[in-house]
């Protein structure tokens, strides 16, 4: 123990832990750090070898018994079904089903979809319904043969402090200098802070900032392997990550089918992982962004009002001096084409993650540091309770380049750095322009890649600054693009009009006025590269229709070539809503290529309701049917879509009604793809690939 370990035991006695044996359990096991140190803290709170030596067996033993690993779900319900019921350790998922009118549970990792659960639980734990949480789980065994489900959750204690004394925290934290505190914070994190330098510890702090800052926009972009999404996925229980894939504007802001909160209303933070591979289906979603990161609210139908930090890290493969040096490319060339100028302009920090270490056993620390989710208790706290900001503006002077979005990018990111690292005084003014400098240049770090997009000048004032204590103005800069003249002067993509033609126009009599035609930005002859621009004049793009005509299709038996894509799918351009009409979804077969389909028309983001009209018979398995289609009403659900279902014992045509007038009639229903033979044959997936019943399919206009 060094100095600081003795202060900080002394004076957060009971808080803190031994970091380097949170080092030793976490290579073996895939358990979150919070998780690891709860059990850390229970069995390890000791300074004595032989004590710590068998807190660290009973750890492993806890595990070894408590935590279900994916492939041992069958062993762990044959456990609680054979001993009645066990305690594990797990993240514990509760999803309402409308048609049922109750709450299901699911452990990640038990492998049941249908764990009864009482209300109590989450009615005290709202992020059981939204993402999960981590709990320590005592799974009952159900007697009664009559129930329709086999486990019961019988008591549930989240991993998380039950309450948290955020005065007694910051009057201990007055013990400390800023330097040791900051030392602290990075320890706790599991960094060596004597092998880092100010600034790479300045990095880290500020990968914190948005689990501190409400309504914090942050992005980090660097190489793989610095630990970026680290923070997010482990460190806080208050966080969540999303690993890239498809996001919508129903699990992000709010369901209007089930008029639910999304991830923002359930989070401190949201943060987007592999930011390039983010897939934005709905342009609403952008919009709805765009409103949420300017000011923490939205309106779908309803007006919402949210705390949580957006922030969205991901990797850059290309040498960041020939970016800078570049004048056809910039810092945020990783990001997806849907993130606009606009999205970049609601970014207070950009954090260069260029700049961080490779993760490597030499910057992890052996000393102690604060128990995980004690210091994000002090960090939600604070995000929930606490406003930096009229202390901020009071003691901050900021230069004319200046503007409106930079003010509040900068003094957010301010905020969050006293919240860490002052969570009761102020700083000193030396330590406070260090703050300012910081968040200034993260700040300019976007607005000079805005800059080299824009083929105006509209963001052009990048030289922003600062006034001392002592009233001396300081510029200032990135390291990265300093002195380079592509960054700093980028050269402007003129428009190629002949202006003396346009005003030769306006004096021309309205009988020879021309109208007006949309034109495309193109570039001086200097330039090798386009930049992509939106055509003036149009409100926005129309969607490519084709001119589609009737058809009539008659397939033969074991033909080939045919899928739903290719032979309804062009109909349904435009549609918002359509009815199939079809006796035969029923058997899981059936329901199978039914979802094929339903796949088929999610991709046209206009379609909003399906309708299904089908029938059953007496072999019918409707307990079955009935579970199988309502899975995926609600996972239709979470792309807004609605799914209506109606059962006519009496129903016997097939046929397809779009509200767009087109109407499909197929003999055989859905249904006329042969059963597989094997499910390990070309075919299974790819419908195309498969073959045919005999059929006629008549395409028609209503």
């Amino acid at each position: 123990m060094d100095e600081l370990d003795k202060k900080l035991t002394t004076v957060f006695e009971g808080r803190v832990v031994r970091k380097d044996l949170l080092h030793r359990i976490k290579k073996g096991t895939n358990v979150p750090t919070f998780v690891l140190e709860f059990l850390l803290a229970r069995y390890c709170a000791s300074d004595e070898p032989a004590e710590i030596q068998a807190g660290m067996e009973a750890v492993l033993a806890t595990l070894q018994d408590n935590y279900v690993r994916p492939d041992e779900a069958n062993a762990a319900q044959s456990k609680v079904a054979t001993s009645g019921k066990h305690k594990f350790i797990d993240k514990v998922h509760v999803r309402y089903v409308e048609k049922e009118k109750r709450h299901w549970a699911s452990l990640e990792n038990f492998n049941s979809q249908r764990i009864a659960i009482g209300e109590k639980f989450y009615r005290d734990n709202d992020r059981l319904l939204e993402g999960g949480i981590w709990a320590e789980v005592t799974i009952a065994y159900n007697e009664f043969d009559e129930d329709n489900y086999a486990f019961i959750i019988d008591d549930l204690r989240p991993i998380q402090l039950s309450r948290f004394d955020f005065d007694r925290y910051g009057e201990e934290r007055k013990k400390f200098s800023r330097d040791e505190w900051l030392n602290v914070i990075l320890r706790s994190v599991g960094l060596e802070p004597s092998k880092l330098s100010s600034r790479i510890k300045f990095h880290y702090i500020a990968r914190l900032a948005p689990l501190v800052q409400a309504n914090f926009n942050f992005i980090e972009l660097g190489p793989r392997g610095t630990g970026k999404s680290y923070f997010f996925s482990e460190f806080s229980p208050y966080s969540t990550l999303i690993s890239g894939g498809q996001s919508t504007k129903s699990v992000l802001f709010y369901n209007n089918a089930r008029k639910k909160m999304g991830l923002i209303g359930f989070w401190d933070t949201v943060a987007f992982d592999e930011v390039a591979g983010i897939k934005i289906k709905d342009p609403d979603t952008i919009q709805i962004m765009k409103d949420y990161m300017a000011n923490g609210r939205f309106s779908r139908g309803v007006e919402v009002i949210a705390d949580a930090s957006m922030a969205f890290v991901g990797n850059i493969d290309h040498s960041i001096e020939q970016i800078v040096r570049s004048s056809d490319y910039d810092l945020f060339l990783p990001l997806p084409k849907e993130f606009d100028l606009a999205i970049m302009d609601r970014f207070a920090c950009y954090l260069p993650g260029w700049e961080i270490p490779k993760n490597t056993s030499a910057y992890l620390t052996s000393n102690y540091g604060f128990i995980t989710d004690y210091l994000a208790e002090a960090f939600h706290y604070q995000l929930k309770h606490k406003n930096r900001y009229e202390e901020v503006n009071s003691r901050i002077r900021l230069g004319k380049a200046i503007e409106g979005r930079d003010e509040i990018g900068i003094k957010k990111t301010l905020c969050a750095f006293l919240k860490i690292l002052h969570p009761m005084e102020g700083p000193t003014d030396e330590e406070f322009e260090e703050y300012v400098a910081y968040a200034i240049e993260c700040r300019r770090r976007i607005k000079e890649q805005m800059n080299k997009r824009k083929p105006d000048d509209e963001f052009a004032n990048i030289d922003l600054s600062f006034f001392t204590a002592d009233g001396k103005e300081i510029i200032v800069y990135c390291p990265e693009s300093k002195n380079i003249k592509a960054t700093q002067q980028p050269k402007r993509k003129s428009l190629d009009i002949n202006f003396d033609d346009a005003s030769d126009d306006q004096q021309k009599g309205p009988a020879e006025e021309k109208q007006a035609e949309p034109y495309e930005v193109k570039l001086q002859a200097d330039e090798t590269k386009p930049i992509p621009e939106e055509k003036i004049g149009e409100a926005e793009s129309k969607p490519d229709i084709p001119d589609l005509k009737e058809q009539h299709y008659t397939i033969f038996y074991d033909d080939i070539g045919f899928s739903y894509e290719t032979i309804i799918g062009p109909y349904l351009k435009g549609a918002k809503e359509i009815t199939i009409e079809d006796p035969y979804i029923r058997a899981p077969h059936q329901i199978q290529n039914f979802i094929r389909f339903c796949e088929t028309i999610v991709k046209h983001v206009t379609i909003r309701k399906i309708n299904l009209i089908t029938s059953y018979d007496d072999k019918t398995n409707i307990s079955e049917m009935r579970d199988s289609l309502e899975e995926l009403k609600q996972s239709l659900l979470e792309i807004d879509i609605i799914l209506d279902i109606k059962l006519d014992s009496n129903l016997h045509d097939r046929e397809i009604c779009i509200d767009n007038g087109w109407i499909v009639k197929i003999g055989r229903g859905l249904d006329f793809f042969q059963k597989p033979t094997s499910w390990f044959e070309i075919g299974v997936n790819d419908l195309s690939l498969r073959k045919c019943l005999e059929t006629k399919i008549d395409i028609y206009k209503q």
